[in-house]
């Protein structure tokens, strides 16, 4: 099942994925760092003026370091959830502090920066430096859910572990950096909250929730209180 979803997953992404946002052209970790956060809880669309913005101004973690917060919070105006950008203002001055304004390459070393977690970390080093790490963002959380049929809200510890467990049983022997683009495609222009596309899914065959029908009751909704 591993070697089947990786292959037809990456397939899928040679003539469907997306090659060309701004954050790709280079890979560098600085500007693919700058884009996770921002595209944390908030669509490509609506990131990438404010993300050209961004860059024109702090070009670099270093000119980020030493700018005033409140330059930075100016030009998060409109993106919303503003601890992003406090925590990647203090994040830039520690890279700089500890890691010399490089980017560090160790998932211990970028998760011990504010904002930063998991599957941030591990997408930013996927991305960046080719690096074998699974993601589980809230769009990864969802395809796996349904892709094995995972019972039980995702938010939960316990389920939370089982998608972990999925996430890093289906990585790839290589091309780690297209398959995390290509898992986070699947899930942002595919596998959608609602009305997933799942007749010209690339993994649809073996997907237990196409093939038992229950796209719409996966992944399990939040219990209400």
């Amino acid at each position: 099942m591993k070697k089947i979803f990786s292959k037809q997953l990456l397939s899928w992404f040679d003539v469907h994925g997306r090659k060309n946002l701004p954050w790709q052209v280079d890979r560098d970790a600085y500007k693919i760092w700058v884009s996770e956060i921002m595209l944390q809880q908030t669509r490509v669309e609506t990131v990438i003026p404010y993300y050209a913005n961004f860059m024109q101004y702090f070009p670099t973690v270093k000119k980020l370091a030493t700018a005033n917060i409140d330059e930075v919070l100016h030009l998060w105006t409109g993106l919303g959830y503003y601890a992003r950008a406090r925590n990647l203002h203090e994040a830039a001055k520690k890279i700089c502090e500890r890691h010399d304004g490089k980017f560090p390459k160790n998932i211990d070393d970028v998760m011990a920066l504010p904002g930063i977690g998991r599957s941030t970390a591990a997408a930013i080093l996927a991305l960046s430096f080719d690096q074998a790490h699974a993601i589980l963002d809230g769009n990864v959380k969802r395809v796996l859910a349904r892709y094995f049929a995972v019972q039980g809200w995702p938010g939960k510890r316990d389920v939370e572990l089982q998608l972990w467990q999925h996430a890093d049983a289906l990585l790839p022997p290589q091309r780690f950096a297209e398959y995390t683009q290509a898992m986070m495609d699947l899930g942002a222009t595919l596998c959608t909250r609602s009305n997933p596309s799942c007749s010209i899914c690339p993994v649809q065959g073996s997907c237990e929730a196409n093939v038992q029908q229950r796209q719409s009751e996966l992944p399990t909704p939040k219990p209400s209180k």
